[in-house]
């Protein structure tokens, strides 16, 4: 594989936040034989379809690290006026960010895309 072959940017972002939602349904919407489907089922669909609502075309974003490193990243969920969920294209990851005057702000919480989301109310 070549290096300009590496799929990067809004179109990668979008298929894995897709296969996230579908594997994230599937788990909390088909019950195994040892348990049928919980209060807990219910509300992780909940948070699902509040993260689908939350969802925004990736846009490229500037966002502050510790030390003061600034680095390239993606927002792909709008403000909810106190954190936004980015994706580190150098990390392939997910990461929560609060608001601040400089811009977005890596809080060090990391991970799939709705877990990410979910950490907060």
């Amino acid at each position: 594989m070549v290096i300009e072959d590496i799929e990067t940017g809004p179109e990668l972002i979008k298929r894995l936040i897709a296969q996230e939602v579908r594997e994230y349904h599937r788990i909390h919407t088909r019950p195994s034989e040892t348990r049928s489907s919980t209060h807990a089922d219910l509300v992780a669909l909940r948070t699902l379809e509040d993260f689908k609502a939350a969802l925004i075309e990736p846009v490229e974003t500037e966002a502050l690290f510790s030390g003061g490193q600034v680095m390239t990243c993606w927002s792909v969920t709008r403000s909810n006026g106190a954190y936004r969920v980015i994706y580190l294209p150098q990390a392939a990851l997910f990461s929560l960010a609060v608001e601040s005057m400089f811009g977005p702000v890596d809080i060090g919480v990391h991970g799939p895309a709705i877990a990410v989301f979910s950490s907060v109310g």
